[in-house]
């Protein structure tokens, strides 16, 4: 069966991404080098318009679509930021945008989305209602195309623009070989990236990195099935909290993804405080994970350096403190 996307999508959502999203850079510190007793470089996508890599997707997906389906306007269902990658790349192409989020959703991702004009519709996820079959009917009432936050191939092929990069930048600092963590939610940034780099740094190997509790791709890589989360509430990582692996991405995943990594709530935090800290960044806890495994997982990696993104830096004001004071 074939895959979704290929490199060709990929490259060709760079050329729509030109002059509109921002190239992030990597940075080193040797504090952190030290604390993970390797190289740690560490991918900026909290530096992304938006604060998180997602505006690559929400653009590419918009971008590619006919000039009538984009009159009609577009619908996506995320946390947050998903809903702001979206929403800001609807407002710069003059399309209207729903969005429906989680009404446990962080304030400040919800009045940013509201803030890039999109009309924002709350859904209650910890009472178990579907964002999935509320965004559909929604997309189906009002002639809206669905623009999903992972299962979505031109979505995918934005994301994977985060890869293209880390391959060039990598190359420049030298390392050629080494594991790549990802935060992963529902695999799209992951597997985008994964695709990538088979094509420009086959030397480098993603790992996709989850919250405790919240290990669908892992247990799914490890199983060799698909499996679920229990639930999608109940760590601070909300931006990486979904039911299961995407259809599109988990066979991706499956064929060029390591192992996965867990990290605690607690690990996210500290390497939050970590990157304020050392770099002058701010993630935000799901952002935050690849790093944390990066530093506190260091037994679980092998090699001179590891690569790890900072995927968003989307975070309110009394999380981050509860960083801080981990340090």
């Amino acid at each position: 069966m074939s895959e979704p996307i290929t490199i060709d999508d990929i490259r060709a959502a760079r050329g729509r991404l030109t002059g509109v999203a921002r190239v992030t850079p990597i940075l080193e510190s040797p504090f952190l080098n030290q604390i993970a007793g390797r190289r740690v470089l560490v991918k900026l996508e909290c530096l992304q318009r938006t604060g998180s890599f997602k505006f690559r997707g929400g653009w590419s997906a918009i971008s590619a679509l006919e000039p009538e389906q984009r009159q009609r306007g577009v619908i996506a269902f995320s946390s947050g930021n998903h809903a702001q990658g979206v929403a800001h790349a609807a407002e710069l192409m003059g399309v209207p945008a729903v969005i429906v989020m989680p009404v446990d959703a962080p304030a400040l991702k919800i009045a940013n989305t509201r803030a890039h004009g999109a009309e924002v519709v709350l859904y209650d996820r910890p009472g178990g209602e579907s964002r999935e079959t509320l965004g559909q009917s929604l997309a189906d009432e009002r002639g809206l195309t669905l623009i999903k936050p992972f299962d979505e191939p031109m979505v995918m092929a934005g994301q994977g623009t985060c890869g293209l990069e880390i391959a060039a930048q990598a190359a420049e600092a030298g390392v050629t070989q080494a594991d790549v963590l990802v935060c992963c939610g529902g695999g799209g940034f992951t597997s985008g990236i994964a695709l990538a780099l088979e094509a420009d740094a086959p030397g480098l190997r993603v790992r996709p990195c989850e919250p405790e509790g919240f290990d669908d791709v892992a247990r799914s890589l490890a199983t060799g099935s698909r499996q679920s989360n229990p639930s999608e509430s109940g760590s601070i990582c909300d931006a990486v909290l979904t039911p299961a692996p995407g259809e599109l991405t988990l066979p991706i995943l499956q064929r060029l993804a390591g192992p996965g990594l867990t990290v605690s709530d607690q690990d996210a935090l500290m390497a939050m405080g970590q990157a304020f800290q050392r770099l002058k960044v701010v993630a935000e806890p799901g952002g935050a994970v690849a790093l944390a495994a990066a530093l506190y997982r260091a037994d679980r990696i092998e090699g001179d350096a590891v690569i790890c993104t900072i995927s968003g830096g989307n975070v309110d004001a009394a999380m981050f403190a509860r960083a801080l004071d981990t340090l």
